[in-house]
């Protein structure tokens, strides 16, 4: 291939890769992209009420450590989106919001910025939000060889962490999403033993996250060793990015049964909770309010992020985004008071409660 062939491929796969980015964004404003049957199971978590709760509202702590930093409220901006113009325009609007709440903020992938450097700046929000916990983002299957490229190493992960100054990163995994995906990367075998490789040569927390469909007891027993310094379970119930590929490259869902396959975020706390009891665990997949924030946190959560709520408000401004948070960790903060808990730690159930 001559160098100029090279660049137009090179360019039109930029091109390809952002527009995927803009469909991603367009197919997950559609209804059609949550579970139809599947929910949270967080619903069926009982929230103890007092009626002398013994505190006042005000003073219900939500200041939360996660990875090194202090979180305001245990509250996440969950990954979504980055590598086109439209993308920028939304992370610049969450960051902002970020930064004026103190809660941290988690990048969508980031392959497209590895592979295409003019994506990058979409990524670039730190300016905008310098004291915030920042998280990166890559795919697990970028970290296997395939016969048409190499894997990602330390070298590729420390990169996604430094050009955009976060302080970690998370490596999604989504099989399921991958293989309803045109092209989507299929191989899958050997990826906890070198996820368990790559792990420990970083220099920062890592943290491992499911997209959609639930990190399970067997996965987060498979990676015991790897060193992760926190696991997301993006449970089911809440969008379905296997429903979001089909939408994306079919206009409709063809496979509705096996796009409500997943645990749900109630079981996948439950079971990370005992698989791995001394890793701290994001709860998201599905969290719509304060009251199902309070439900996961009571699980055993450390914190939550949500994401498809603030997709909206993020393509409106910042001051969108922060009044929905400002609302969401209101109703958390309520929800504690209510149950007369006096900080985020005393709603966790202990092991001798269950």
């Amino acid at each position: 291939m001559s160098s100029g062939s090279r660049e137009n491929s090179t360019q039109a796969g930029t091109t390809g890769l952002q527009e995927r980015k803009l469909r991603h964004i367009e197919a997950c404003l559609r209804p059609e992209s949550q579970y139809a049957g599947v929910t949270t199971g967080l619903e069926r978590v009982p929230w103890p009420y007092r009626a002398l709760p013994g505190l006042n509202l005000d003073e219900v702590g939500l200041t939360t450590p996660l990875l090194g930093r202090i979180l305001s409220a245990p509250v996440l901006i969950g990954a979504m989106t980055g590598g086109a113009e439209r993308a920028a325009l939304i992370n610049r609007n969450l960051a902002v919001a970020a930064q004026r709440l103190g809660v941290g903020m988690m990048l969508g992938s980031q392959r497209v910025m590895l592979e295409h450097p003019s994506a990058a700046a979409s990524f670039r929000i730190r300016e905008l939000a310098p004291d915030i916990l920042l998280i990166g983002n890559l795919g697990a299957a970028q970290f296997l060889s395939t016969r048409t490229r190499g894997a990602y190493g330390a070298v590729e992960a420390t990169r996604a962490v430094q050009e955009v100054g976060a302080d970690a990163l998370a490596i999604h995994v989504n099989p399921l999403q991958e293989a309803l995906q045109l092209d989507g990367d299929t191989n899958w075998a050997g990826m906890a033993g070198r996820l368990s490789e790559v792990v420990p040569e970083l220099g920062f927390p890592v943290v491992l996250k499911e997209v959609g469909h639930g990190l399970d007891a067997a996965t987060l027993r498979a990676v015991a060793g790897a060193g992760f310094a926190a696991f997301d379970v993006a449970g089911a119930g809440g969008t379905s990015w296997a429903r979001v590929e089909q939408l994306v490259h079919h206009g409709r869902v063809i496979t509705p049964d096996l796009c409500e396959v997943g645990l749900p975020t109630a079981q996948a706390i439950r079971e990370a909770r005992h698989a791995a009891p001394h890793t701290p665990l994001i709860a998201s997949g599905g969290i719509r309010s304060g009251l199902d924030a309070a439900r996961a946190l009571r699980l055993g959560a450390s914190a939550v992020a949500v994401a498809r709520p603030l997709l909206e408000p993020a393509l409106e401004s910042a001051e969108a985004v922060e009044a929905w948070l400002r609302q969401f960790i209101h109703e958390l903060r309520v929800a504690l008071f209510v149950g007369g808990f006096e900080n985020v730690a005393a709603a966790q159930i202990r092991p001798e409660e269950e």
